[in-house]
């Protein structure tokens, strides 16, 4: 399907205008920059044998933004002109003040196209969009007589932004999204357990819409399903447990990965702030934040301030090195943005934020990883949890997890939690495995209101003296 390119300062304002408003707007400030976006977003969902939902969206605006310290002048508007861009750029001054500042160095080069320029939609028409998930239903059901109900989701989305600098500097990126997302419910003797799977990236839907990648999906719900239709009540108390590589680093993700954004490391509100330099985990840990993956859901081609991403080394075997920055804390701490500086859309300003974080592998065969669990459990998969950033504790419930005992994987367990915190639980990590993975491409992380998407990934590991919360057998 063609789609006319984003070009606001060729059909909306002058680009001369909007350069001499931005600088109006920034006089005397540190930083500061106008972003500018267009949108879409389409969402099918087939449900309990019908389309349940079908849902479009588009929207365009702008956000300008001046910095001045730690104070951030932000104003935006849906309307993007030369009128409503000098009420923005009057608003942001209020907040900044007048001079004062000293301009920040512009962002360097742009960095390589991470994905393609391309709708993620395509030229599927939405027909056959709604026959592959009825297809999918169909599959689902056939394949055992326990599913009761099958639920399907394609997603797709486009983001288009142009980020304009206050000494001239101009960054145009444009982003897609698709995603394919399968869960089913089954029934045995009045008991009902579900599973699910999904996942996609910065691509188009071609591949997800394919029959022998979906069939894998419903395939890896449907077992998940039934192993949760056998699994006893968990254990409960302190033991040790085995994380599965791939999606599991959401744990890694929220105990850890929030702890290392710059802003609140210089507010001193993190466990880790203070302790660059300093042994925060065992050795042999090491903790990697990388936008430059092609094709990946956390990946960016350039940040939200303009900033080229990076592959950013956060600890380095068992060691502090870093922390993900934006440009205003960067430049607060005396430090280089590491293009991480993100926003949900133009009506948010940025913040730090992480793109893909994972733990990558070490030198342990998993198999013996679990060999060594004298008495714990293997988690394969996490739900729902709750994190508080500050200090890291979390609470993780597990969707897939077995009891272990001897090093022999026995049931499936349902109902347990894992509770700790990440700084404790980055020194009890005993096992790397060489099996790093990442997550198939579902990861969506909250801070302060705004939602990004992101990627996680680690190897299996073994991590000593976690509660497990559970009911005991």
């Amino acid at each position: 399907m063609s789609r006319k390119p984003f070009a606001p300062f060729d059909e909306q304002i002058d680009r001369a205008v909007a350069q001499r408003v931005l600088q109006d707007a920034v006089a005397g400030a540190d930083d500061g920059e106008l972003f500018l976006e267009r949108s879409t977003a389409e969402t099918l969902v087939f449900d309990d044998g019908r389309l349940r939902n079908s849902g479009y969206t588009a929207q365009q605006g702008f956000g300008l933004r001046a910095v001045r310290g730690e104070v951030t002048g932000y104003a935006h508007s849906t309307e993007i002109s030369e009128a409503s861009l000098k009420r923005a750029a009057e608003t942001a001054r209020l907040a900044v003040g007048q001079g004062g500042g000293v301009a920040a160095e512009a962002p360097g080069p742009r960095g390589p196209d991470l994905y393609a320029a391309i709708d993620p939609a395509g030229d599927i028409p939405i027909a056959v969009r709604i026959e592959t998930l009825r297809e999918i239903d169909a599959y689902a059901r056939a394949a055992d007589p326990r599913v009761v109900q099958v639920s399907a989701s394609i997603a797709t989305s486009l983001q288009e932004v142009a980020i304009l600098r206050p000494e001239g500097g101009l960054v145009t990126d444009i982003r897609p999204m698709a995603r394919l997302n399968v869960a089913v419910i089954v029934e045995n003797n009045d008991r009902r357990e579900s599973g699910s799977a999904g996942g996609g990236g910065r691509i188009g839907i071609g591949g997800l819409v394919d029959p022998a990648h979906w069939r894998g999906l419903v395939d890896e719900a449907l077992r998940i399903a039934l192993v949760n239709l056998r699994s006893v009540p968990a254990p409960a108390g302190v033991m040790d447990v085995v994380l599965a590589p791939g999606w599991p680093g959401i744990l890694l993700h929220e105990a850890v990965g929030h702890g290392l954004e710059g802003d609140f490391n210089r507010k001193g509100h993190s466990a880790f702030a203070g302790l660059m330099g300093q042994r925060v985990a065992a050795p042999g840990v090491t903790v990697v934040d990388d936008g430059t993956i092609p094709d990946r859901r956390g990946s960016l081609s350039v940040d939200d301030e303009g900033t080229a991403p990076a592959r950013n080394v956060l600890i380095e075997d068992g060691i502090l090195v870093g922390y993900m920055q934006d440009r205003q804390n960067a430049r607060l701490m005396g430090v280089a943005p590491t293009g991480n500086g993100r926003r949900e859309s133009f009506a948010h300003a940025p913040m730090p934020r992480m793109t893909n974080t994972y733990m990558p592998g070490g030198t342990a065969d998993p198999a013996a990883i679990l060999a060594d669990l004298k008495d714990g459990i293997y988690a394969v998969g996490f739900g729902g949890g709750q994190v508080d950033i500050t200090n890291g504790k979390f609470v993780f419930s597990c969707t897939e997890a077995y009891r272990v005992k001897n090093g022999v994987v026995g049931d499936p367990i349902r109902g347990a939690t894992l509770i700790g915190d990440g700084a404790t639980a980055l020194q009890q990590v005993r096992a790397i495995g060489n099996d790093m993975a990442l997550d198939p491409g579902m990861g969506n992380c909250g801070k302060q209101g705004q939602w990004v998407p992101v990627g996680v990934g680690q190897p299996t590991l073994m991590i000593g003296g976690l509660t497990v919360g559970g009911s005991a057998a």
